[in-house]
């Protein structure tokens, strides 16, 4: 289910939501209404709610970013508004949970300046059942807002996106397929590049039907039936395969 709301406004049986403060809601909405993510909503094990910062302007017109004190090219997301929509969220959990304190939440801001998202960091964020993802636009948000809430900044590389919608879909697509339900099998998630079984290199190569294309043969260990071979042949191709693509991993 995706909301999209000035306010997450209902009791949430799901096990986790992610209350997503942006400006372009519809982005999230439309991405989000596809494939693995839009099953796991109709099946209510995640819930997705789009919180339109807009909602909170500080004056009828809509405004939401204002220059930059001391000059500069762009414009900067005012510290208000945003204020306001995290509020919101939180007041809302406090109402649900019926508690001063929301239980298991955590407030995360998509920004070039955060550490790097990894794997590790999605699956410690998936034991989550709430996350506050911040999009951030223009040239930032006012630093006072980042001083008083304090949220954990994450980036999905070293480069510059124009707003934060697309890393926030990166960080939801990331975390929603580890929590438990959201992708059919546990072993689809255990084996694959980064993950715990793998010790964080690269995944080894996969084949289906048909058997042979274009001259090329599935290789016949992969036929052969016997698993502890074939386990031991796909831990030799992911070494090989991280050595060869990424060694920095090895490394590591």
């Amino acid at each position: 289910m995706i909301t999209n709301t000035n306010a997450t406004n209902s009791q949430n049986t799901a096990k986790m939501t992610f209350h997503v403060l942006t400006l372009f809601p519809e982005m999230i909405q439309q991405a989000c209404e596809h494939s693995i993510l839009k099953r796991a909503m109709t099946a209510e094990i995640i819930r997705i709610s789009c919180i339109n910062i807009r909602d909170f302007a500080v004056n009828k017109h809509g405004q939401v970013d204002d220059e930059p004190y001391g000059g500069g090219a762009g414009m900067v997301m005012m510290s208000t508004p945003i204020y306001q929509a995290y509020t919101s969220v939180i007041e809302n959990l406090r109402c649900s949970q019926g508690s001063q304190s929301p239980q298991n939440s955590h407030f995360v801001y998509l920004s070039p300046q955060g550490k790097p998202f990894t794997q590790q960091k999605a699956a410690d964020l998936s034991a989550k059942s709430n996350l506050i993802l911040l999009c951030g636009h223009y040239e930032g948000v006012d630093q006072r807002v980042l001083d008083l809430l304090a949220p954990e900044e994450i980036s999905i590389g070293d480069y510059v996106l124009t707003g934060g919608e697309l890393p926030a879909l990166v960080l939801i697509d990331a975390v929603a397929r580890l929590v438990p339900g959201v992708v059919g099998k546990n072993e689809s998630t255990a084996n694959e590049t980064f993950s715990n079984n793998l010790h964080g290199m690269l995944e080894y190569p996969q084949y289906t039907r048909p058997q042979e294309f274009q001259g090329l043969q599935v290789p016949p260990i992969l036929l052969s039936g016997h698993h502890k071979n074939i386990e031991n042949w796909r831990k030799q191709q992911s070494v090989a395969i991280t050595a060869k693509k990424r060694p920095d991993l090895l490394q590591n």
